[in-house]
């Protein structure tokens, strides 16, 4: 479920600098422990609430250690946004030099990698420590773009005091978290950040369309490296008897044979010689150059019989399995544990439009809905039901909390804040 509706920090229409003012108010009775004379947007608020559960004060700056030059340059190399930063330049970079805003490309980690746009924005961000090697993750800055973005795994914008740190106030900024089309996780985010008199609502939709644009650089990296397996495939498949199928490193199928075409196989994030996996059951993997070939057991698919999901470490989300063939865990992105843990609090099950709401707090979006369900199902096949959407009868759900705190403390799903009795 890529397809998000932007909510941008200052509505059309609205005059920034009345809300500002009204921001700052906010920020100033909520931070208190005041109620709100009006209640700040959902985003800022959970924001605001993890900030404040790690300790921060809002007058008061963690000092953060930059990375060492070697460093930086370490991560720089290493990333797979360097082979994105040309498309991010030509997209962004000339936009920020006359909108005297910067361009910033940071790491998963909310390391900033690079800078570029505005020189007296950029003296102006050096007097901030918003610098190339400085960590901008919501627990070490408080609420901003950046960090809360990678956080919340969505396009985010924070104007003047939706910021956390008081000292932040003067700036506006909006980013989008980058995925690394392979695997689903994000690899980094991009910014545009200035002062507060630059705030535009259509900023956010041009840094989520940057995102967008890197993004697909990515998906022609990965069909490349698919083809390149495919030519190693072809004859290892060729010699085999029985169900085999080529997958790259993150499951993505490359050749098959005997088996029903599909787009990938989830793989545990360790891979032994003997595993089981949800869509086939007990399966024998080999490495093969630049992935796996994969065996699988000619008496069929095994269906689990029982499933945990893991909620217990606030932003990982853990699915593992036992069955009478073996264990088998998975971490979830954000948006797979939220289905889940909404299917797993309704065992009777969801429709399309129900999720939507529960999601999206929106009913009219079940195409959305219909299109994800449809990737978990092929992903977790012989686990879920549709008609409506839930967990089958054959599998019995268990699901691990927090012993104290949130359960999924990024997710703003209506029904996940409902859940936590928000």
């Amino acid at each position: 479920m890529h397809a998000e509706r932007l909510e941008p920090a200052v509505p059309v229409g609205t005059d920034p600098r009345t809300r500002a003012r009204a921001l700052a108010r906010v920020h100033a009775e909520f931070l208190g422990g005041q109620r709100p004379h009006q209640r700040p947007r959902a985003l800022i608020s959970d924001s605001w609430r993890r900030v404040l559960g790690a300790g921060m004060r809002p007058d008061r700056p963690r000092e953060a250690v930059p990375l060492e030059e070697r460093d930086l340059r370490h991560r720089r190399e290493h990333t797979r946004l360097a082979r994105v930063l040309p498309a991010l330049r030509g997209s962004l970079a000339a936009l920020a030099e006359q909108a005297d805003n910067i361009m910033v490309v940071a790491d998963a980690d909310g390391h900033v990698l690079w800078r570029e746009g505005a020189a007296q924005v950029r003296r102006r961000a050096d007097r901030l420590g918003f610098a190339p090697g400085s960590s901008w993750r919501e627990d070490v800055v408080g609420t901003n773009a950046i960090g809360t973005a990678l956080v919340v795994g969505r396009a985010v914008q924070v104007y003047s005091a939706e910021h956390f740190l008081c000292s932040h106030h003067p700036w506006t900024c909006s980013a989008a978290p980058v995925r690394d089309p392979r695997s689903g996780a994000v690899v980094g985010a991009v910014d545009l950040s200035g002062p507060v008199s630059t705030v535009h609502p259509s900023t956010l939709a041009l840094v989520g369309a940057a995102a967008r644009l890197a993004e697909s650089e990515l998906v022609q990296d990965h069909r490349a490296e698919l083809e390149r397996l495919r030519a190693v495939a072809a004859p290892v498949l060729a010699g085999l008897r029985g169900r085999a199928l080529v997958t790259d490193p993150h499951g993505w199928v490359a050749a098959a044979g005997g088996v029903a075409p599909v787009d990938r196989v989830l793989l545990p994030d360790r891979v032994d010689q003997r595993t089981w996996l949800p869509a086939f059951g007990p399966c024998v993997c080999e490495p093969v150059p630049g992935g796996w070939l994969i065996r699988l057991d000619d008496d069929g698919p095994v269906r689990p019989c029982e499933v945990v999901l893991d909620l217990r470490r606030g932003g990982q989300a853990w699915l593992r399995v036992h069955a009478d063939s073996g264990s088998w865990q998975q971490r979830l992105t954000p948006r797979h544990a939220e289905v889940l843990y909404v299917l797993a609090r309704h065992p009777g099950g969801r429709s399309a439009a129900q999720l939507a709401a529960d999601l999206f707090g929106d009913a009219d979006r079940a195409v959305t809905v219909r299109a994800e369900m449809s990737r978990l199902r092929r992903l977790f096949a012989g686990m879920l039901a549709h008609r409506p959407y839930r967990f089958a009868e054959s599998v019995r759900v268990r699901v691990l909390v927090p012993d104290d705190g949130p359960v999924l403390p990024a997710s703003l799903a209506p029904e996940v804040r409902r859940l936590r009795g928000l």
